[in-house]
C-alpha cells in the first residue's frame, strides 16, 4: 500500500468503526474558568457585493492571540477581554480584501462587516519571480526551520464534529482543547487536552451502528501539513507528484503563488489539491487539498476497520483544509477542516445510508510555553479518542467561559434543538 501504511500509522485520516453493536465510553475533564472577564461581540461577514455570507472568513483581534472564525453562514462569536477597548480586529479570506475595524464597532448582536472581493490583477505583478513551482514547493519545505514557531506553545482551540445522514443532522460534538504544540523543527507531537465537551447524537437514524472516529481533534490538528509533512508532501516524495502555477493571489494583503499539486501514481488513492506560499518568505499560509477515492475497494481497505455482515461500506469524498497565522514573523497552524462522505451500502436493502462528517478546529490563542509542568497537571487523551456523550453539556450556561468558538450553524442549532426537545 506504498504512502498509505505511514498514513494509517500516523493515524492522519478518519478510520471507520462500525459495529452492529453501541458502545459509548464516558469521561470526565476538567475545565478551569478564568478570572479575566470577557466581552462578546457577535455578527455575520458578508460579501459587500450581494450580501452573501463569507464562512471560514478570520478575525483575529490586533496585538494579541485571539481570534475565531465565520461559520458557514458567515456567522461568528468573538470574545474580548472587557479591558482592551482600544483594540482593532482584522477581518481576512481567501478572495477577499482585508479589513481592519476598531473594536468599537463591533456590537454584542448584528454586527455586519462587508468585504470587498479581491479585483486586483495579480500575474503580471513584478514581486512574482518564481518560474518553476516544483522548485518552490521544495524551497517551501527547506524553510519549515526558518518560517514556522521554533519554541513550544500552549494554544487554546475549539474544535466541532458534526455527522449528518442524508440532509438530517444526526451528531453535534463540540470541545474546548488545550494544544501542546511543539516546536516545527522538531519530531515530537503535538499534545492534546480536552477541558470540556458536550455531544448530542440521535442514535435512531445511525441505522443502530456506532461510528467512531479515530483522532477526533487529532484529525483536524494532523492537517498541519508543515508540522506533520510524513502524511502528504514528504521531502523525499515530491518528485512523485505533478506541480504547476494557478493564477496568484492575495491573502491578507500579502501575494502568494499558488500551486496546483497531484501525485502521478493514481493505482490507490490519491492526492490533489492548492499550496498558497507566500511570495515573499516562500512560505505555506494556506492549502485546500482533497483525496481521490474513485477506487473504492483500495478506499474500503484504507478506512474501514471493522463493519457487520451484509454490508459495504466505502468513502466517496474526502477534503481538507489548513490555515497557518503569522505572529512577529512566525507561522503556525490556525485552522484545519476535514470533509468525509461515505456510503454504507447493506445487501438486503434498496436504498444506501450516506452520511457526511465534517470536523474542524480553529486556534483561538496561543502562548509560548516553555515548561513541561502543563502535561503532568492535565489528562492528555490519546489519538484515537471517541467524542464521548456528555449529557449535560447543552444545559450549562457557562459552559464556553472566556473561549471564543466558532458559532453554530443555522443547520446545526435547529438539529441541537431539535434533539434536546426529544430528550426533554
Amino acid at each position: 500500500m506504498k504512502k498509505f501504511e505511514a498514513i494509517l500509522n500516523g493515524k492522519a485520516h478518519l478510520v471507520i468503526l462500525l459495529f452492529s453493536f453501541l458502545f459509548v465510553s464516558m469521561q470526565s475533564f476538567a475545565f478551569q474558568p478564568s478570572d479575566i472577564k470577557y466581552v462578546e461581540y457577535k455578527g455575520e461577514v458578508v460579501n459587500a457585493r450581494n450580501g452573501r455570507p463569507i464562512s471560514s472568513a478570520y478575525l483575529a483581534l490586533n496585538n494579541s492571540n485571539i481570534s475565531t472564525i465565520t461559520n458557514s453562514d458567515g456567522e461568528f462569536s468573538l470574545k474580548v477581554p472587557e479591558d482592551l477597548t482600544e483594540a482593532t480586529v482584522t477581518i481576512s479570506v481567501l478572495g477577499f480584501q482585508s479589513k481592519t475595524l476598531p473594536l468599537s464597532y463591533f456590537q454584542s448582536a448584528n454586527t455586519r462587516i462587508e468585504l470587498d472581493e479581491t479585483v486586483e490583477e495579480l500575474s503580471e505583478v513584478s514581486l512574482y519571480k518564481a518560474t518553476n513551482p516544483e522548485l518552490l514547493v521544495k524551497e517551501m519545505l527547506s524553510k519549515k526551520d526558518e518560517n514556522y514557531l521554533t519554541d513550544q506553545s500552549l494554544m487554546t482551540g475549539f474544535y466541532r464534529e458534526t455527522i449528518k445522514k442524508g440532509w438530517s443532522n444526526v451528531s453535534l460534538s463540540e470541545a474546548v482543547v488545550k494544544i501542546f504544540k511543539n516546536p516545527y523543527n522538531s519530531y515530537k507531537r503535538d499534545m492534546v487536552s480536552l477541558y470540556k465537551a458536550r455531544k448530542s447524537t440521535d442514535y435512531n437514524k445511525l441505522d443502530t451502528l456506532a461510528l467512531k472516529l479515530r483522532g477526533g481533534p487529532y484529525n483536524t490538528l494532523y492537517l498541519d501539513m508543515m508540522k506533520y509533512t510524513e502524511y502528504v508532501l514528504r521531502p523525499g516524495m515530491v518528485e512523485s507528484y505533478e506541480f504547476k502555477f494557478d493564477d496568484p493571489a492575495k491573502i491578507n494583503d500579502r501575494y502568494t503563488y499558488v500551486v496546483e499539486f497531484k501525485e502521478i501514481d493514481e493505482s490507490d488513492p490519491w492526492y490533489y489539491g492548492k499550496l498558497f506560499i507566500d511570495a515573499e518568505t516562500s512560505t505555506l499560509v494556506k492549502a485546500e487539498y482533497s483525496l481521490n477515492v474513485d477506487n473504492r475497494d483500495a478506499a474500503e481497505a484504507m478506512f474501514v476497520k471493522k463493519k457487520p455482515n451484509g454490508s459495504k461500506v466505502y468513502p466517496t469524498e474526502l477534503n481538507y483544509q489548513v490555515d497557518y497565522a503569522q505572529d512577529d514573523g512566525k507561522w503556525h497552524y490556525a485552522y484545519g477542516k476535514a470533509q468525509m462522505e461515505y456510503v454504507v451500502n447493506w445487501k438486503r436493502k434498496i436504498f444506501n445510508s450516506k452520511y457526511k462528517i465534517d470536523s474542524e478546529m480553529v486556534v483561538t490563542d496561543y502562548e509560548e510555553y516553555v515548561s513541561d509542568d502543563w502535561k503532568k497537571t492535565v489528562d492528555l487523551i490519546n489519538p484515537n479518542i471517541v467524542m464521548v456523550d456528555d449529557v449535560s453539556g447543552f444545559a450549562d450556561s457557562e459552559f464556553w467561559g472566556s473561549n471564543n468558538i466558532i458559532e453554530p450553524d443555522k443547520s446545526i442549532q435547529n438539529a441541537i434543538d431539535k434533539i434536546n426537545r426529544k430528550n426533554d
